[in-house]
């Protein structure tokens, strides 16, 4: 009579135990997995690693470095965090993709590395990482959400961060939809006009513009540094953006997306920013370099227009809270014009 009871039992624990392993993260077509000792989040899609939401102590943000294709080709730059040959070692704050501004109540939160002079550190801010509230994979989406602290160069946190990533991918694309919540804490903040920010990535070599010069570009606080003229050799990246604009001529402009098209090696490439309706500042300000700066800043229209329009001078007053909402798309393929604008009605009819 035991054994004839045990066995429906077994049978029962048998099944639970099958179902656990089913729901279990290593067996999610797409893995969010967090390992804070080494400060990072790893995402795998189909079994390949996608990217790492990454906070180490050299860098004062977090980032995703790298970012790859759903070939597997890195479309970001490898320095400061892992140096290439032959790669540009300017702008050392230049790490992966990240979410920072140049002016937040007067402090530098854009243009902070290692590399800052010790006078100059009370002048910055630094966006810490403060915690995982959830990472969990799935088969069409995995979600990771964190919190992080936005604290100036005299030690004040003026804002806290809350974020949700969302990462999707299939056999040709991968995304990550950002949306980020700026909460002000028991002062005003004002985010001063300054073409640093806000959405930021720097791209691999390949997708830069071919470089005919030396530059030298200067920050809001008069900082210079010089980007070096570099060999062209499969260097091929051209900026395109809703409006049309394309390739230098999309620095400076207004649109509801861009994207920078190219190929790594023999390997077609597309990197879109989206938009977000609902956004501050919509449609965006690209502030999109040849050299390999891709980023989306709607907080700068005097900058942008060089004095042509008045300055915004976003600001939340104490306890205050904001919400931007971006998609980063990487397919692997030259995307047209019809393909990015399809791309763009997908993001801005979800719900979130």
């Amino acid at each position: 009579m035991r054994d004839l009871i045990s066995l429906p039992l077994v049978l029962a624990i048998f099944f639970v135990l099958s179902l656990a392993v089913a729901k279990s993260p290593a067996t999610d077509r797409i893995q969010v997995l967090p390992n804070e000792s080494a400060r990072r989040v790893d995402i795998v899609i189909d079994g390949k690693p996608f990217t790492s939401y990454v906070w180490p102590e050299s860098q004062y943000k977090p980032v995703f470095f790298p970012l790859r294709s759903a070939t597997g080709i890195i479309v970001t730059r490898g320095f400061p965090l892992d140096p290439r040959p032959g790669e540009r070692i300017d702008h050392p704050h230049h790490a992966g993709m990240w979410f920072n501004y140049g002016s937040v109540n007067d402090f530098d939160f854009w243009n902070n590395s290692t590399a800052i002079k010790l006078e100059d550190a009370p002048k910055m801010g630094k966006v810490i990482h403060r915690r995982i509230v959830s990472a969990k994979g799935g088969t069409d989406s995995g979600e990771l959400e964190i919190e992080s602290d936005w604290i100036t160069g005299k030690n004040q946190l003026i804002l806290k961060e809350r974020t949700k990533f969302v990462f999707r991918g299939d056999v040709k694309s991968r995304s990550i939809d950002r949306i980020t919540t700026l909460q002000a804490q028991n002062e005003k903040v004002v985010f001063h006009d300054d073409k640093e920010g806000l959405l930021g990535i720097r791209v691999a070599h390949a997708l830069e513009a071919p470089s005919d010069k030396p530059e030298v570009f200067t920050d809001a606080s008069g900082h210079a540094t010089a980007v070096a003229k570099m060999d062209n050799t499969g260097v091929n990246g051209e900026y395109l953006t809703s409006e049309g604009k394309k390739g230098d001529a999309a620095w400076g402009t207004r649109g509801n997306w861009c994207v920078l098209t190219g190929k790594v090696g023999s390997d077609p490439v597309t990197i879109a920013i989206l938009d977000h309706p609902r956004n501050p500042g919509f449609p965006t300000y690209w502030h999109a370099r040849g050299y390999g700066l891709f980023a989306a800043n709607p907080l700068a229209p005097k900058i942008f227009t060089d004095g042509k329009s008045p300055a915004l001078n976003f600001t939340l007053n104490a306890n205050q809270s904001v919400t931007f909402r971006y998609r980063v798309l990487i397919l692997s393929e030259i995307a047209t014009s019809a393909e990015a604008n399809s791309a763009y009605k997908n993001f801005t009819s979800t719900k979130e």
